[in-house]
């Protein structure tokens, strides 16, 4: 089979871009911004169709789901809450004016601030909020409905934000079973729904409690499970429910779905980071790009970039250096701002605080900038198409 287009889908603080590929993975050029200059948190695509969905939204925003079905040229917002200017405007017709505002019914009025993270799963779009409430979308993307089974969970009164608030960022499904889901919320763990969202198993226990005690740190685990402060997980190819998570404080791998986990951070110049990537055909090859920690700066460990590579399933990790700065790099790399293609050899891609986005088309072995002075990008992913 021929191989298709590629395009790079990054939200950014000041709306959405697209950086594409072509055919053959270079001579990249940048569209955007998209949205309205929204703070976009999250931009995916649909393979299928082409459609691209950005979330995003903020105290003057409000939360809302952008979609655009001709590849970017046009886009239409569905508002999902209320921010400061409809406050403004509704009391002062000359905001208003400015604004180019109108008065309409939003469906969640002020609930949330922001949408986080967004999923497909068989027909059906998933959004993630701030503070953590579930979503679901029948129809592309046009209207949403709140799933309330995630916020009455029994555990959701304990939940406790992290430095960012209590964000639903993650979503996972499983491509040959669309109603098993998993999420990652920050700071109350990963929740696992085996029948899309209408019920949910909190899944945060320990393989080996007794081997992971004595950590000072709050986000540590403790108390037989990984520590709460998840920061960003995904599901290995293949049938098993293997998951991978980066968390506040190491990186994890499970081998049931979530019902236990095993620390795999030995070998890593860090316990802290953001993103985790899995190969799209081999469930023991992972990604991930420490930092130095929460309080140190949130950069690359001695101000030297790298990405960490794993072949056998986080036994060992080695360092990926080529291409990347290695002198005064102070960037950080969000939690889902790292993502990658089905090549072969697979493509890995991510974006930085200080508007760059990197790629490598050998599976990590080397990189190479092909994007710059973007403002901060929040989310990177990739959409394929034929």
């Amino acid at each position: 089979m021929a191989e298709g287009t590629l395009t790079i889908l990054a939200g950014t603080t000041k709306g959405a871009f697209l950086v594409s590929g072509g055919v053959k993975r270079h001579g990249w050029k940048v569209s955007g911004p998209f949205c309205d200059g929204w703070p976009i948190n999250h931009v995916i695509g649909d393979p299928g169709t082409g459609t691209l969905y950005a979330g995003g939204g903020g105290d003057w925003n409000g939360a809302g789901v952008w979609r655009s079905e001709d590849g970017g040229a046009s886009w239409e917002l569905t508002r999902l809450t209320k921010g400061t200017l409809d406050d403004w405007a509704a009391n002062d017709p000359e905001t208003a004016k400015f604004l180019n505002w109108t008065p309409e019914p939003l469906p969640f009025e002020d609930d949330f601030s922001q949408i986080w993270s967004l999923g497909l799963a068989g027909n059906t779009v998933y959004a993630g909020t701030k503070p953590a409430r579930f979503l679901a979308s029948r129809d592309g993307g046009r209207t949403f409905e709140h799933l309330d089974a995630l916020a009455n969970h029994p555990s959701a009164e304990s939940w406790n934000p992290g430095a960012a608030g209590l964000v639903l960022h993650t979503i996972v499904s499983d491509p040959a079973h669309p109603e098993k889901l998993w999420i990652g919320i920050s700071a109350a763990g990963v929740f696992a729904s085996e029948d899309g969202g209408r019920s949910w198993e909190r899944r945060n226990r320990l393989s080996n409690a007794a081997a992971c005690e004595g950590h000072a740190h709050p986000a540590a685990p403790r108390d037989g499970e990984t520590g709460l402060c998840v920061h960003n997980m995904m599901r290995a190819p293949g049938d098993g429910d293997i998951l991978y998570q980066q968390n506040h404080h190491g990186v994890w791998r499970s081998a049931d779905g979530g019902r236990s986990w095993d620390d795999i951070t030995e070998g890593l110049p860090s316990t802290f980071g953001f993103p985790i990537r899995v190969h799209p055909r081999d469930p023991q090859t992972v990604w991930t790009l420490p930092l130095n920690g929460d309080a140190q700066g949130r950069y690359p460990p001695d101000a030297a970039a790298a990405v960490w590579k794993s072949t056998d399933s986080g036994r060992t990790w080695q360092a990926k250096r080529k291409g990347l700065p290695q002198e005064a790099c102070y960037f950080t790399v969000l939690r889902q701002a790292m993502a990658g293609d089905t090549r072969d050899p697979a493509g890995l891609y991510f974006g930085t605080n200080t508007g760059s986005i990197f790629a490598s088309l050998d599976e990590g072995e080397s990189w190479q900038e092909i994007a710059r002075h973007l403002p901060t990008v929040l989310s990177v992913e990739v959409l394929e198409r034929e």
